[in-house]
């Protein structure tokens, strides 16, 4: 399956901040409003996805959504993060 433009985009901005990379797997789900991006990183990298206080994942997700289409028929993007460590 060929990479979409914004799982290349993720895949730039996360692999810097992981210990195992190669671990990292982005996954796309579509329903009818949004298109997922789950991201899953080894259970160690967790913590340093999330930053402190959640600051990282939140820059994460300013920069992924605002690569959104502004179309009145798009669908938003939303980024997640699935999270081991529970």
């Amino acid at each position: 399956m060929a990479e979409t433009d914004i799982e290349s985009l993720i895949r730039s901005l996360v692999i810097p901040l992981l210990k195992q990379p190669q671990a990292l797997s982005i996954t796309q789900k579509d329903d009818g409003r949004y298109h997922r991006y789950i991201i899953d990183v080894a259970p160690k990298d967790v913590g340093r996805l999330i930053g402190r206080q959640g600051h990282v994942a939140a820059a994460l997700r300013t920069i992924v959504e605002g690569t959104q289409s502004r179309r009145a028929n798009s669908k938003r993007v939303r980024l997640l993060i699935n999270d081991h460590r529970h």
